[in-house]
């Protein structure tokens, strides 16, 4: 039977009359409206819903307010968004709009904190503490993001000096013997002149997941982070922005389950936990330094940026994942195998551009931007059975690239509600690849022109519309030493429409966004038996992405919100290049391609007294994931649900939080036989329920 039609005047008015019918037992000095976010999307401050780019923001309350500790937590939150962890401490891999992050390449996610461009994959899986606001940027963003903003763009804005002394401590603790302490100082140093903040983070626990065969925790985890900010408000024209970050964190790996090929269904298998006959660690340790200078004239804004970074990841482990009981043999019959791999990168970048000022109809924004950088990695892998052998692996690889662009953007006013945006970006990066044993050196340069073009019109003062036609670039690049040929470049085309607004007096909030997109020579990842188990990077020659985005909020009664966000992608290979020797056909899903995500949930806020009393949940569906082109290997939905309750008064808040509390066994990476070569297939298993507990004072 179908249901009969509900007018939208009907459902306003039923909505209001909740509203005022729940406003009685409101708690004193709740919203009644929703926050309203400004966002730096476009290189200026705006309001996010005045932003002609579907982005998902995170305000430092909303943050808190979730519990956003990591990345995982807030791309979990975000639709068309999928972030999985893997292998090492700082392996991970984010798949955005059906655009993935592969192992030894480029990212396809811009990644910026604090202006700077975070420019190795390495460097997105992190820990956040004393976050001010997290912009997610989902389509390409080439034309002012650069190079690998392919997929999007992530802004992570720090929590600035403050001109006042204050700050934050807290301390916790929870599953798997997690201890952890965060802090938080900040005031002037000279008053009105020269300002500091100093933050950082302690995180250590034993673990959840136990490896069978050792009886041993393998996802051991500790941390040490710490941040320092120096704003020097030279005049009232210029300002600079120093910032140094340490980040040194430890912890399991190579704990891949091995699943024996004869489970007819090995992707959705449950409660399987790795049983390798050795303990895999890692570590990974970077230090950065930031320069952010700004000279306002009448104009606009003169800004400067420099970055330089230096950053390591060792690791060592089973390569055979198995042990002797279960894998009689090890790997390829060769008995036990380890396997190891040092990484080191430096990094230096430099951006100049001039951002005119904001209030006049015709704006604009041009600059120049420079990358230099240098990467080491040696890979062994040892024949532990017969140690006299020489390693069955041993590459030692020098890589160097420079990377430079030129980039602008004009947004003219064209009526009073229509704003016409035109940008592009001409990117070109240098790449040389060279191999320590023999000397050998290859060279490869790869450029792209990414313009970009929106078309935004206000139908009231809370309704925007665009259309937009944008464009990405991911460079090539060099497989491994012995691989000599090099991957391609990726180049991707997207058309867009959205749809932002508000309604009832900025009680609800409804963002719709739609878009196909044209990847050429899509970038993917397999483990090649045929070269002797190496890691390719090889190209699809035609991929095709289509999709469309909803998210809303909603006050239901002042201290009582919710939101409904929903993700859909269909992608589709178009044409390969048969030769390729890999399982796959026309008309198949990309690899980790998740066609539906939703995301639900709702936050109270109580008065008891001098009290407020917090409770939030979040339920998310992520719907089948294909893990490969062959499209045989594909993970059944997962249902995730996590809680936070909180009470505070004053200064003080205690809280509580649980993380897939329906205890879901399920995989974060899966390597299958058909591509991996091993004698199993492999996946990586996410943690288990997990609890924690906090207190925090604000002084």
């Amino acid at each position: 039977m179908r249901a009969n039609p509900i007018s939208a005047a009907a459902f306003v008015a039923a909505v209001l009359a909740a509203q005022a019918a729940a406003a009685a037992d409101a708690p004193a000095g709740a919203e009644e409206r929703l926050e309203e976010v400004m966002v730096t999307a476009q290189r200026r401050e705006e309001k996010l819903q005045e932003v002609p780019v579907s982005v998902t923001a995170f305000s430092e309350t909303a943050i808190r307010d979730a519990g956003i500790r990591n990345t995982s937590d807030f791309l979990g939150l975000t639709p068309n968004v999928s972030f999985d962890q893997s292998f090492t401490v700082g392996n991970s891999f984010v798949t955005m709009r059906g655009v993935e992050q592969i192992n030894n390449a480029d990212s396809p996610v811009a990644i910026v904190v604090d202006g700077v461009p975070q420019a190795n994959q390495k460097q997105l899986k992190m820990d956040l503490f004393d976050i001010e606001r997290i912009e997610v940027l989902k389509g390409p963003q080439g034309a002012l993001y650069g190079r690998n903003a392919i997929g999007g763009a992530i802004n992570i804005i720090t929590r600035q000096p403050t001109n006042e002394f204050d700050g934050f401590a807290e301390l916790g603790g929870g599953s798997g013997s997690m201890k952890e302490g965060l802090f938080a100082v900040s005031g002037p140093l000279s008053k009105d002149t020269l300002l500091f903040r100093l933050s950082g983070e302690y995180k250590d626990g034993d673990g959840l997941i136990n490896n069978s065969y050792l009886d041993r925790k393998v996802d051991f985890y500790t941390a040490k982070d710490v941040r320092a900010k120096v704003l020097w408000l030279a005049s009232d024209a210029v300002n600079v922005d120093l910032r140094y970050a340490h980040t040194d964190n430890k912890g399991g790996a190579t704990y891949d389950v091995a699943i024996p090929n004869d489970i007819a269904d090995p992707t959705n298998v449950q409660d399987l936990d790795p049983h390798a006959d050795m303990l895999g660690h890692s570590r990974l340790k970077s230090d950065e330094a930031t320069w952010k200078a700004d000279w306002h004239v009448a104009a606009g804004t003169a800004t400067w940026i420099t970055g330089w970074t230096k950053l390591s990841e060792d690791y060592y482990g089973s390569l055979g994942f198995c042990n002797p009981l279960a894998c009689p043999g090890g790997l390829f019959g060769l008995g036990d195998v380890s396997q190891q791999q040092q990484l080191n990168v430096r990094l230096l970048s430099h951006e100049l551009r001039f951002t005119s000022a904001a209030h006049q109809p015709l704006r604009y924004i041009a600059g120049a931007y420079y990358l230099d950088t240098k990467r080491d990695l040696q890979t062994i892998a040892t024949l532990l059975d017969v140690p006299t052998l020489p390693n069955i692996i041993d590459s030692n690889e020098h890589d160097h690239n420079g990377a430079y662009a030129v980039f602008g953007q004009l947004d003219w006013d064209v009526l009073t509600r229509t704003t016409l945006s035109v940008s592009g970006r001409y990117d070109n990066d240098h790449r040389e690849q060279t191999d320590i044993a023999t000397g050998n050196r290859h060279t490869a340069n790869f450029d792209a022109f990414q313009p970009k073009a929106t078309l935004s019109h206000k139908l009231t003062d809370n309704q925007l519309s665009y259309l937009t036609y944008s464009t990405g670039f991911r460079s090539g690049g060099f497989n491994g030493i012995g691989q000599l040929e090099p991957f391609k470049r990726e180049l991707l085309r997207n058309v867009e429409v959205g749809y932002k607004s508000t309604w009832l007096d900025q009680r609800l909030m409804v963002n719709l966004a739609g878009f196909l997109e044209r990847d050429t020579d899509f970038q993917f990842f397999y483990l090649s038996l045929a070269q002797g188990g190496a890691q390719v990077i090889s190209n699809l020659s035609s991929v095709q992405l289509k999709g469309a985005e909803l998210e809303t909020q909603m006050v239901l009664q002042p201290g009582w919100t919710a939101y409904l966000n929903l993700g859909l992608l269909d992608s589709r290979i178009r044409a390969f290049d048969p030769n390729l020797g890999v399982p796959a056909a026309v008309g198949n899903r990309t690899p980790k391609t998740v066609p539906a995500k939703i995301n639900v949930g709702t936050q109270k806020e109580w008065s008891l007294g001098d009290y407020k009393l917090t409770l939030r949940v979040d339920y998310e569906h992520r719907g089948k994931k294909y893990w490969d082109t062959s499209n045989v290997a594909v993970m059944n939905p997962v249902e995730l649900l996590g809680a936070r309750a909180a009470v505070k008064s004053g200064a003080w808040e205690i809280s509580v939080s649980g993380r897939n509390l329906l205890n879901k066994y399920y995989f974060e990476d899966f390597n299958a036989i058909a591509f991996s070569g091993l004698q199993n297939n492999i996946g990586w298993p996410t943690q288990p329920r997990s609890w924690e507990a906090k207190v925090r004072y604000d002084f």
